[in-house]
């Protein structure tokens, strides 16, 4: 039976595993699964060794609390894979985490891939060595990236995101709302204020506070939010509790497909819900705050070397998704950029067709170009590891 390592941190990567797994076991059959995953990982097969939720942390400032943890946590992971080795490892994404384990791993010999590239092309472009180091195969989601990865001798394989095939061309608002019970004719707003903790307590605030200088404006609006956990409901209820206890909101367990589909325009937190936003082809504003001394060694170094921090606008190539970061995030600027969708049909359309171009271009089957490559690395390791004649 076909062993495979898997470590995933987070929601997006839990997603992407899962695919991943559900690919491999219908071109290979019985395939044993074992590593870091969440839910959805956990569903297709995947004994999680670790709780996924340990290994989702974020920011400079904020690893740093918990690096002794996650130093001991990739240490106990090396030690298991090395006593029985699998017969190939695969990280998703977390490459500060993902890339120590994939090379100690790599000189045992056991063939890796990374699932994901590093944003090596956006900020720290030394990290191609690591990576070069690290990997015997890199699989990556965005097209735009692998030119680089080329240009500094990273093996690499685009196999699109798996995002794209799984969420339709077209969507159906009046059917979701239906099954929400939201009102057909009021506008709604989807706020996602993201899937940690730390991104609740950062963003609720400014979130909430424009939803409220909205509705000042707006009275007949209407808002909807999906939250990843019960900890993270209940911490975003106390904000709503203690910010906004009028305002017109459904609150939902997961969902939050159906959230975006619902909902007339997106606030959302920078990361992986931008991504989902465009594919269901909706307006959105982006809003993001980070702990303090992150940002200013982020600023102050220079280390971001793209233009945009949603990856939306990334791969648009404008920022046609407003961008506030940081002390730019307030509720004035949130909600205007929110209202300006509401009130402008002909630019949303604009943005809706290039969202539609964009979703069709990345509709690659990308789980199972992804599983054939890593069955492909698997067989070439097998020829080499057999002894010539």
């Amino acid at each position: 039976m076909l062993r495979v390592a898997i470590v995933a941190n987070e929601i997006s990567g839990d997603l992407l595993g899962a695919g991943l797994m559900r690919a491999l076991r219908e071109l290979q059959g019985d395939v044993l699964f074992e590593g870091v995953g969440g839910p959805r990982m956990l569903e297709q097969g995947c004994n999680s060794l670790i709780p996924m939720e340990l290994l989702s942390v974020m920011g400079l400032v904020e690893v740093l609390k918990h690096l002794p943890e996650l130093l001991a946590i990739r240490r106990q992971l090396v030690d298991h894979f090395l006593a029985d080795p699998p017969d190939i490892f695969i990280g998703i994404d977390a490459p500060d985490f993902n890339l120590g384990l994939e090379t100690r791993l790599k000189k045992a010999g056991i063939p890796t891939v990374h699932y994901v590239s590093p944003t090596v092309w956006a900020w720290r472009p030394g990290r191609v060595h690591k990576i070069k180091d690290a990997v015997n195969l890199l699989l990556s989601i965005f097209p735009f990236e692998t030119e680089f990865l080329k240009q500094h001798q990273v093996p690499v394989s685009y196999v699109g995101h798996s995002l794209a095939d799984e969420i339709p061309l077209e969507n159906n608002k009046t059917e979701v709302r239906d099954r929400l019970g939201l009102n057909q004719e009021a506008p709604v707003i989807a706020i996602l204020p993201g899937s940690r903790m730390g991104e609740i307590q950062g963003l609720s605030e400014s979130f909430l506070g424009a939803a409220r200088w909205c509705l000042e404006r707006c009275p007949d609006l209407h808002f909807v939010t999906p939250l990843v956990s019960p900890a993270v409901r209940q911490a975003f209820e106390q904000q709503l509790r203690a910010l906004a206890p009028e305002l017109p909101i459904l609150l939902l367990d997961g969902q939050a497909r159906d959230a975006i589909t619902s909902a007339d325009a997106v606030l959302t937190a920078s990361g992986t819900a931008t991504l989902e936003t465009l594919l269901l082809n909706r307006p959105m504003v982006v809003g993001y705050r980070m702990q303090w001394l992150t940002f200013w060694i982020i600023k102050h170094l220079n280390l971001v070397k793209v233009p945009y921090i949603a990856m939306a606008n990334l791969l648009a190539g404008e920022g046609l998704a407003p961008e506030y970061i940081q002390n730019e995030c307030t509720p004035e600027n949130l909600g205007e950029a929110l209202l300006g969708f509401l009130n402008s049909p002909d630019r949303v359309a604009e943005i809706q067709q290039t969202y539609h171009q964009i979703h069709c271009d990345m509709r690659q089957n990308s789980s199972h170009k992804a599983a054939e490559t890593v069955l492909a690395l698997i067989s070439e390791n097998t020829m080499k590891a057999k002894p010539s004649c």
